[in-house]
């Protein structure tokens, strides 16, 4: 190569303005693929690995990491993420535990954070500061707890007993659903008892017993995955014959194969992204979600799809969205400047279509869901199926 032709280059190079090199938009992605949640990061990565490489028009690197459902190593994965990859926002975790865990990083980082975890309390309340920079794509426990009512007052149940995990998940349920039945007392719907168990107990005759002696109409189980199989299983066994009703965290494949015949006819809410092919046509979210319903049982096989999934793929829609607008603020990737601008984009979420339902995010929320991103579900035939 002649000396004049590498003068000419340099040349050149050095006369492209420095702001017409657009750098790659980096995602740092924290997932459980191993652990007692693996169950959810195992479908969330399934989705991840149909995310384009693409945000906004322009080059996106992901750098997924497994926390293995333990929160220490999340927070771990989060500060990697943030200090050394320098990722412009986080999907994940998983779990509730470590989305709480990691509002110290990202307000330290200043970095927006996508959970794929339920529970409210990561995004609420958003007068705390460290909230400010988290964002969540399940739908908030409330707004679950309000079909199962909905649907139970249509079927005139009048008596109804909670079975739930005693852990988090279970309290949030305890606290949604309690009050969204005490909201409909006028219409005679009881809660007639209260159980809980362990994720990891063999056993839950006590407990069962214990329900069945209130004489339920129906009983919901708030559990997830494989474990809330189990009170169902002995429910049915120690001759129940009521409804039971279970939560959205019962969305996995798992959960039908260890529950067999036994789950059969059960009533849970679900993101509309798990039977969009059911849907009516009029459904405002069918086109989207039978979309990627195509999209992922195309690579996955058929009847595979789940909440978890969905989510997942709605995360990198939200961020599809929100970097095309933070981009036209002139900040770029990789600087506090674009954290900052994709936060506030996120922020300012309108009427997003995603797989589970319609997002309208606003600086007063920070899920961004109504009514629209559930319906109710039934299993039938060993499948996840509409139920109206």
């Amino acid at each position: 190569m002649s000396r004049k032709f590498l003068r000419t280059a340099c040349a050149l190079a050095l006369a492209i303005p420095a702001w017409s090199v657009q750098a790659e938009i980096v995602i740092g992605v924290d997932v459980s693929t191993t652990g007692p949640a693996a169950f959810i990061g195992i479908q969330t990565n399934n989705a991840i690995r149909l995310w384009p490489s693409t945000l906004g028009g322009e080059p996106a690197r992901y750098v997924v990491l497994d926390d293995g459902t333990d929160v220490s190593r999340a927070v771990k994965n989060l500060r990697k993420l943030t200090s050394e990859d320098k990722v412009d926002a986080i999907v994940g975790p998983n779990t509730t535990a470590a989305a709480l865990a990691a509002l110290d990083v990202l307000a330290e980082t200043q970095t927006p954070m996508i959970a794929l975890a339920a529970s409210s309390v990561i995004v609420e309340p958003l007068s705390d500061p460290k909230r400010a920079w988290a964002f969540k794509m399940p739908q908030n426990d409330s707004l679950m707890a309000t079909v199962l009512v909905e649907d139970m007052k249509k079927k005139g149940l009048k008596n109804v007993a909670f079975i739930g995990f005693a852990d988090s998940y279970g309290d949030s349920w305890w606290k949604e659903f309690s009050a969204a039945a005490s909201a409909a007392a006028s219409n005679d719907l009881k809660i007639v008892a209260q159980e809980r168990f362990q994720r990891t107990d063999a056993s839950v005759v006590g407990q069962a017993l214990k329900v069945i002696a209130a004489k339920p109409d129906a009983v919901l189980i708030a559990g997830a995955g494989t474990p809330s199989a189990l009170p169902q299983k002995t429910l049915l066994e120690r001759g129940y014959t009521g409804a039971i009703y279970q939560t959205h965290g019962i969305g996995t494949l798992e959960f039908l194969q260890v529950g067999g015949k036994d789950v059969e006819g059960t009533l849970f809410p679900t993101g509309p992204g798990v039977v969009a092919r059911e849907l009516p046509d009029d459904n405002p979210v069918k086109k989207v979600a039978v979309a990627f319903a195509d999209k992922y049982e195309g690579q996955y096989g058929k009847n595979t799809l789940t909440q978890f999934a969905g989510d997942a793929y709605g995360a990198w829609m939200l961020l599809d969205s929100a970097v095309t607008r933070a981009l036209k603020t002139g900040a770029k990737p990789g600087t506090p400047e674009f954290r900052h601008a994709l936060r506030d984009a996120l922020e300012n979420t309108r009427d997003l279509v995603v797989p589970n339902g319609v997002l309208n995010i606003s600086k007063d929320n920070h899920q961004g869901f109504d009514e629209r991103a559930r319906v109710m579900g039934v299993v039938k035939n060993g499948r996840f199926s509409y139920a109206q």
